[in-house]
């Protein structure tokens, strides 16, 4: 099944799309995650997310990237529907799917002006190799608040016992 996608990009494609973004004087905002299954905590962290600039882009784990950080039984849904589902909202600009576990390629290519996170990371939780990356060319990190009670593993464990019942 084809899910047309006009947000989502290739890198390559990212780069140049990053390049005219910057030339127009354009602020971009990144965030990333595997967006498994999109709940209210993603929605509010990616609105309150592209507020801070002119676009938002996210970058999601691919599917094997997915099972590296999580393990065999996921993702839930593929990178092709999460990447669908997230370019349906209003507030995301682009989506591209990276490959590797972590994202330091992406980083170095793309130069966010402003990358956000979901206030239960910190500086010292960030993967250090991505922080070090996201420092060597300037971008600024900021944690938003994190609305609680909402997880992707909460929710997969809700729709199990929901099926036992």
């Amino acid at each position: 099944m084809h899910l047309p996608n006009e947000k989502l990009l290739s890198l390559p494609a990212a780069v140049a799309e990053r390049q005219k973004l910057r030339q127009s004087g354009q602020s971009m905002v990144m965030t990333n995650g595997c967006f498994d299954l999109l709940h209210a905590g993603h929605i509010s962290y990616l609105q309150a997310s592209r507020k801070l600039g002119d676009q938002l882009w996210v970058l999601i784990n691919s599917d094997a990237s997915v099972r590296a950080l999580k393990g065999p039984t996921r993702p839930i849904t593929s990178e092709t529907q999460r990447a669908f589902c997230l370019a349906a909202l209003a507030c995301v600009d682009r989506v591209v799917i990276f490959h590797n576990p972590r994202l330091i390629t992406e980083i170095e290519a793309l130069q966010p002006d402003l990358y956000t996170k979901a206030g239960d990371y910190t500086l010292e939780t960030l993967h250090q190799g991505e922080r070090a990356a996201f420092e060597a060319v300037g971008t600024t990190i900021e944690f938003l608040p994190f609305l609680e009670g909402f997880s992707t593993t909460k929710m997969i464990d809700k729709i199990i016992q929901a099926g036992s019942i």
